[in-house]
């Protein structure tokens, strides 16, 4: 990992523990204590339109102008919990842009109205392909409503906002998140530039997501994917896991499936130039998704504008 992505994840986790935000005005309470706000962002719930699902979208945009061709703009799931930590890194980028020469993206965090990191029920239902099985009790299956609504509902949102440059256009998502970036990357590769899979939970309903039809590349060709999974996911460090939780773990093998899921995109054509995998020493698939964003980020801000640009280094290629 290069120095300043590490010293970003520790920053923002430190900043997100500590508060990352600003006062808010009013005091909220006795001693002088007040709400808090994230700088530079805002937030719209809604509801999805065929499925009358409720969501909620955060933004964070560039303090610099819009380049000519429009922002960058990263779309990340979870939004409730990864939007705060990509809003960081895109402002870490802005402020070193005069050195790197990277230009600042645009982030949307695409969540659920409460105050929960995680909606477990509803991220199932919307991060899993396959279709509702009739009396299948795993709750999923929604995929195809959500990356719908997605391309239909949330893109056509933002783009009448901000000026958005549609040739760079990223999906992060970790887990069932990772699953979804995953078999967008495989049934819809036109819908981003970009897709950053961080732990991608292939083994669902039996490795259902190997099995689309296979991946066909568009006019521009393969997109630039970034496939990440924890060194220590398959085989947790010690802690208080039961027996059940345990066998769960070894029933759902990370490791293998996402060397797997590279070695099968490395081999497309333009694929070892467009396609990185990294397994990451020391994670376990629970706080993985904090370096797996700061290197997609980093990797999606490098991406080459226009042919004959040099393309981001290969990070690991699968043997």
């Amino acid at each position: 990992m290069r120095e300043w992505q590490r010293g970003a994840v520790c920053v923002s986790v430190a900043i997100l523990l500590g508060g990352m935000a600003l006062p808010a005005g009013a005091a909220d309470g006795e001693g002088g204590w007040s709400a808090v706000v994230l700088p530079a962002a805002r937030q719209l719930d809604l509801k999805a339109r065929q499925s009358g699902h409720p969501y909620r979208i955060f933004v964070s945009e560039p303090a610099s102008p819009a380049p000519a061709e429009g922002h960058p703009v990263i779309y990340v799931l979870d939004g409730n919990a990864a939007f705060p930590v990509a809003a960081f890194l895109a402002r870490s980028a802005a402020s070193r842009r005069e050195v790197t020469g990277l230009v600042p993206p645009l982030v949307v965090g695409i969540g659920y109205p409460g105050a929960g990191d995680f909606d477990v029920v509803a991220r199932r239902r919307d991060y899993t392909p396959g279709g509702v099985e009739a009396g299948s009790p795993d709750g999923g299956g929604g995929a195809e409503a959500f990356l719908d609504f997605i391309e239909g509902e949330v893109k056509p949102l933002i783009e009448a906002r901000y000026p958005i440059d549609r040739t760079r256009q990223a999906l992060f998502g970790h887990s069932f998140g990772g699953l979804l970036v995953t078999h967008a990357l495989l049934t819809r590769p036109d819908s981003f530039s970009t897709f950053i899979a961080s732990s991608p939970s292939i083994w669902w309903r039996k490795h259902r997501v190997m099995k689309s039809p296979p991946l066909r590349q568009g006019p521009a060709g393969l997109p630039r994917v970034q496939i990440s999974v924890g060194a220590l996911e398959d085989d947790p460090p010690k802690g208080n896991y039961s027996p059940d939780l345990l066998a769960m773990i070894r029933s759902r093998s990370m490791i293998p499936e996402a060397r797997a899921l590279a070695r099968l995109l490395q081999g497309q054509p333009g694929g070892q130039d467009r396609v990185v995998y990294h397994e990451l020493a020391g994670e376990d698939h629970g706080p993985v998704w904090l370096p797996a964003m700061s290197r997609g980020m980093q990797f999606f801000l490098e991406q080459p504008r226009a042919k004959g640009l040099s393309s981001q280094p290969k990070a690991d290629t699968i043997e």
